[in-house]
């Protein structure tokens, strides 16, 4: 039978979905394991998740994984996602890297357990507590599946929660570039090498929007007091503290992409940050060029609410395409939650598919 260690890992379930004239009837399902409790486990599968209840499976085991990566390139692209993310506290543990922002955001806040910490797999974590409860934050671990398989498991022992299952996902930019056609019938999108204040207020936005959710999981006991970071009530102003700009702008190669579109007339609920003269910034996002030019980094793409649904995503995604292949940069990568399941297929659509997977684990309190 399947086990915690199993978890990150490519399976095969067997489940019993019925009785026909006294014959048991089968059904396979073939996936990653991202989820095994004492009653269901979780399968992220081509067509989605799928939740089985333990007492349906008949017979499941580990196969060979399709197509995954070796751990040269997941440990390359963990350290270029690194490079395009980079917290202002850092320091290393043998090759293992520890990162603290304040709180702001989940991944500037986790050590990243790739390589050898120059001694054994307990006292490592040992480590890793002791330096983030020497800081006053929450020791937490981003585990890179399968690769760091072991550290996930050491973490088990010890009773570590795990966040929402993350997806590193990659594309090709010349597969980018083929899904999404140009749109003259849209503005152009203005690529800027600093953000405007307006940028920073829909960004913090949508970071604010996070942390509350993550909040909620941690007040359900998945995740330290207090999240990532200060959860501002719904509702409340939200601002990027000093760690969050640095985050942002401390990136040789980086562009902040900005859309604005002329409000009509009448409209009277700018978005955040707009002062209700001239267009509106309706939305966002970030690139960044990392890897040795290598990768494009895609981050915080935000669209107001009023605005969605009319590919303005997608615009601003070949516009940092475009920005990025004329650096030399031949790839792009993004995270998105497993569970995001509208955003994963968008990506789908513009040719992203799954590199590697990452947890992320949060110490008991």
């Amino acid at each position: 039978m399947l086990g915690r260690r199993d978890v990150g890992h490519r399976i095969v379930v067997r489940r019993i979905v019925g009785n026909q004239s006294g014959r048991t009837l089968f059904s396979d399902a073939l996936g990653e394991l991202v989820d095994l409790t004492e009653t269901h486990l979780t399968l992220a599968t081509a067509n989605g998740p799928l939740r089985v209840p333990l007492r349906e499976v008949h017979r499941a085991k580990r196969v060979p994984p399709a197509r995954r990566p070796n751990a040269a390139a997941v440990v390359e692209l963990e350290l270029a996602s690194d490079e395009a993310w980079p917290a202002p506290v850092r320091e290393r543990l043998g090759d293992w890297l520890l990162r603290t922002a304040d709180g702001w955001s989940g991944r500037a806040n986790t050590a990243l357990p790739v390589g050898d910490p120059d001694r054994p797999l307990d006292e490592a974590i040992d480590a890793v507590q002791r330096w983030y409860a020497e800081r006053g934050r929450p020791a937490m671990v981003n585990v890179p599946l399968p690769l760091a398989a072991p550290v996930g498991a050491a973490l088990d022992e010890r009773g570590w929660s795990a966040r929402p299952l993350v997806l590193v996902q990659t594309a090709p930019l010349a597969t980018i570039l083929d899904a999404v056609p140009a749109r003259p019938d849209l503005p152009a999108p203005e690529l800027a090498g600093t953000p405007s204040p307006e940028w920073f207020a829909l960004a913090a936005q949508r970071k604010a929007k996070q942390r509350r959710q993550y909040a909620r999981l941690d007040a359900a006991g998945t995740g330290p007091p207090g999240g990532s970071g200060h959860s501002p009530a719904p509702g409340a102003p939200a601002e990027l503290p000093a760690a969050a700009r640095h985050i942002l702008t401390a990136v040789r190669q980086v562009r902040f992409a900005h859309l604005y579109a002329t409000p009509p007339a009448g409209h009277a609920t700018p978005p955040a940050g707009h002062a209700g003269d001239g267009p509106e910034l309706i939305a966002v996002a970030r690139g960044t060029v990392t890897g040795q030019h290598r990768w494009l980094g895609l981050s915080l793409i935000e669209v107001v609410p009023s605005a969605r649904r009319q590919g303005l995503a997608q615009h601003l995604i070949r516009a940092l395409a475009e920005w990025a292949a004329g650096l030399g940069a031949t790839r792009a990568f993004l995270q998105v939650e497993e569970r995001n399941e509208a955003a994963v297929s968008l990506y789908r659509r513009l040719g992203f598919s799954t590199h590697h997977t990452y947890q992320t684990r949060v110490a008991p309190h």
